[in-house]
């Protein structure tokens, strides 16, 4: 109910707590089928456990006994041992340490809900595509400090907007989500002991079987994937905020510029039509660096097994897969629904009486009158234009210095965005 932004979304679900249950029972019976692939347990054990779901178990309960030992992996052991019986639960969790199920749980997590986040940052690229090839010469005020600057395009900005988004969705591709395995202090000890030759075949077999990266180390304390995803899901989520920012001030009343496809109403007044999309991402946006915050400062983790640096990452990192899919589906939708009033942005070049290309004339006046000369003089007009509220061009046109220079030309904002529409191309050639 607090979560508007990611209520709905597949995040929601994948990374729920029955989601987080099943992904633990997961790595539990990956476990066991990959000790019976070495012909070290039975593979009726490994069929008993691969059986059992977290519809099966009592997620309350687990999680009411988890403050017993500080995790959910000990009851939950209890319990799928007691759902295997007698003859089979001697093969649950063997050689295994609670971390090892609960970090390779979290990856399997994260995998899972970044498979609909990469889907909806994919639509947002294609319908950000669209709108800056539409809009490639559609011309606006540069905003810089707020201010208007100088002319640039739609299609530039449109443009930019999917630049990030590739980059999150690079990022987020080239996250490496490893298996965990290494028993109670990371030397693999117990496995040899349960007689596995070479634990690193059984390390690797587990990580095939629940399609994850094989881990080169037990990485208990050594935090490297948690840091890395923390980091892709931090940049996406400012990425996708960035857009939501700037939608946020063009669709204000008296810019008008873009506006959501189907605006979110008030409660108190009925006229009003809402960026709630924006709105949303935003929010996201401003959440995420905190998230990830928490989940850097957990890499400091002492010896074999930290006393808190572990656990304090299992909601932060939960939230930001959830923030982020949140924000990627609203941002897809976002998107693709952005309606563009090319004649509000046309309209709003005047508002300046024609300054927005000063520093054009600035350049292009200083070898016909002199740089010092050049900048006196736009100076003074600049000022008489405003307090006579009156175009610029009018101003000059009355310098007699002036009579043989095509000032209609040069004051023209549509003819000074210099390479936007080469920029625009360029980013556009990005797969």
């Amino acid at each position: 109910m607090l979560a508007p932004g990611r209520a709905g979304s597949p995040a929601s679900s994948s990374a729920s707590d029955r989601a987080f249950l099943q992904a633990l029972i997961d790595a539990e019976a990956a476990l066991t089928r990959a000790w019976a692939g070495l012909a070290l347990a039975p593979g009726a054990a490994a069929s008993a456990l691969s059986a059992v779901t977290a519809a099966d178990l009592d997620a309350r309960s687990i999680a009411l006994r988890a403050r017993e030992g500080g995790n959910p992996v000990i009851p939950l052991v209890a319990d799928l041992t007691a759902a295997v019986g007698a003859e089979y639960g001697p093969y649950v969790h063997r050689g295994a340490t609670s971390q090892d199920i609960m970090d390779t749980a979290m990856m399997l997590v994260a995998r899972r809900t970044l498979r609909p986040v990469l889907e909806d940052l994919e639509r947002t690229a294609r319908a950000l595509r669209d709108l800056a090839a539409t809009h490639r010469d559609t011309v606006l005020p540069g905003r810089t400090l707020t201010q208007h600057a100088v002319p640039t395009t739609f299609g530039l900005k449109a443009a930019g907007w999917r630049a990030l988004v590739l980059d999150a969705r690079d990022r987020l591709t080239a996250l490496r989500l490893p298996a965990q395995l290494g028993g109670a202090a990371g030397t693999l000890a117990a496995f040899t002991a349960f007689g596995a030759d070479d634990p690193q075949v059984l390390v690797a077999s587990y990580a095939r079987e629940l399609g994850l990266a094989e881990p080169a180390l037990p990485w208990h304390t050594l935090r490297t994937p948690i840091g890395d995803l923390a980091g892709a899901l931090a940049l996406t989520a400012g990425a996708l905020g960035k857009t939501a920012a700037d939608v946020l001030t063009l669709s204000r009343t008296e810019v008008a510029e873009v506006t959501e496809g189907s605006g979110g109403g008030s409660s108190a007044m009925p006229h009003k039509a809402n960026p709630v999309a924006a709105t949303l991402i935003a929010a996201a946006a401003r959440r995420a660096p905190g998230l990830a915050a928490t989940l850097y400062a957990s890499m400091t983790a002492e010896d074999e097994r930290p006393a808190g640096a572990w656990h304090a990452e299992w909601e932060p990192l939960r939230e930001l897969l959830r923030l982020v899919g949140g924000a990627a589906r609203g941002a897809a939708d976002l998107a693709e629904g952005l309606r563009v009033n090319a004649d509000a942005m046309r309209e709003h070049l005047g508002l300046t009486h024609g300054l927005i290309v000063s520093e054009r004339l600035a350049v292009e006046l200083a070898p016909v009158l002199g740089r010092a000369r050049a900048r006196e003089l736009l100076t003074r007009a600049a000022e008489r234009a405003v307090a006579e509220d009156r175009p610029l061009v009018d101003v000059l046109g009355e310098e007699p210095r002036l009579k043989d220079v095509d000032l209609a030309d040069l004051t023209d904002p549509t003819r000074y965005t210099g390479s936007a529409g080469v920029l625009t191309d360029r980013a556009l050639e990005r797969r």
